[in-house]
């Protein structure tokens, strides 16, 4: 197979594009695969104008390569091979954004959110590292298989920033078009097109500094989340598959380098309804110990009770019979009636006037 710079051996492509190809590669040096991406100059291209692009391919992912920030794709270097510059960047398994909604359709709310909150901290660091997108797409999301959101597809040229605003009504759109058609019931759903509403017109001081906080609160159900919390996938938040977003079995496909927040009110309907404090000098029951033990202990003071009952009954019992002489051998109670006998003579008991 074909080694570019000595170093990568090229395995098969992953997707092709109107700017070049992207191989999935192994990296004989430390051996491990990689996303290689091999430039193309559009048809037509004058011949001395081939090497300028080229140059500025490379600034641009050299560019990338200062974002530090788990949602964008790492750009790990770039190979030369016969004057052309070969992008290479980690390996991301996964589906495209686009990929996932020609599929399976629209993403649940919590779905759209957390994958909407990731774009734009990935734009957002950007951004802090003098980087701009060159056009966000649903294609240059990427959905791995791990759970993560990378966004791939930056280090425009200075002359092609489309600005700030521009990507935050760019992202707008794309939420738009992930989460198109939920159903108004969801509470989730009225406050994520909020957000979209906010992102699409960036004046709007949610757009600005808390659309990030705001779609991590929808993607964790209203509560106030951590990234940690978002980035990792939960059973049914896309209502397809378990284990990430776009899992296909591990047999996913991988994508290359082409393709001071400040808290602000939460959006109606990010917030699930409190429940009512209690009033003062409300007493609340506080039960303490194990439930078994107190049925145990309640089945021994029972038994104790039932044992008492019935020796006080059996000794009550036998004095009223009285069976047997009393002291002197006297009867100590008289016959029960008539034709009775003392036991003594025989004879009928008359009795004493």
């Amino acid at each position: 197979m074909t080694v570019i710079a000595g170093r990568y051996r090229l395995l098969d492509v992953l997707a092709e594009g109107a700017t070049g190809t992207v191989w999935r590669a192994l990296d004989e040096t430390d051996r491990r695969e990689v996303a290689l991406k091999e430039f193309r100059a559009p048809a037509g291209l004058p011949a001395d104008e081939v090497p300028l692009l080229h140059a500025r391919r490379e600034r641009e992912a050299r560019a990338a390569a200062r974002i530090s920030d788990p949602a964008v794709v790492r750009v790990l270097g770039v190979a030369t091979e016969d004057g052309r510059p070969w992008v290479v960047t980690e390996l991301v398994r996964g589906l495209t954004l686009a990929e996932t909604l020609e599929a399976a359709g629209p993403l649940p709310p919590r779905e759209a959110a957390r994958v909407g909150a990731e774009v734009l901290s990935a734009l957002r660091a950007a951004r802090e590292a003098g980087v701009a997108h060159r056009g966000l797409e649903p294609r240059h999301v990427l959905l791995a298989n791990d759970g993560r959101v990378v966004v791939t597809g930056f280090g425009a040229a200075p002359g092609d920033d489309p600005g700030q605003e521009a990507e935050l009504r760019t992202l707008g759109a794309l939420l738009g078009a992930a989460a198109s058609a939920l159903p108004s019931a969801d509470d989730r759903t009225g406050a994520l097109r909020a957000v979209i509403e906010g992102l699409s017109h960036p004046a709007h001081p949610l757009a600005a500094a808390g659309a990030e906080e705001e779609l991590r609160r929808i993607a964790t159900g209203g509560a106030r989340a951590t990234r940690s919390e978002t980035t990792a996938p939960t059973d049914g938040a896309s209502g397809r598959r378990k284990g990430g977003v776009g899992d296909n079995g591990g047999r996913g496909r991988g994508s290359a380098a082409d393709g001071s927040r400040t808290p602000v009110p939460p959006v109606a309907g990010a917030h699930p309804p409190r429940p009512p404090e209690p009033s003062p000098g409300t007493h609340r029951p506080h039960l303490t110990g194990s439930p078994r033990r107190g049925h145990v202990l309640l089945a021994g003071v029972v038994g104790v009770l039932l044992i008492a009952g019935a020796l006080t009954y059996h000794a009550l019992r036998d004095d009223e019979r009285g069976a047997g002489p009393g002291p002197g051998g006297v009867t100590s109670t008289a016959p029960a009636g008539p034709g009775a006998t003392d036991g003594a003579e025989g004879g009928p008991v008359t009795p004493r006037s």
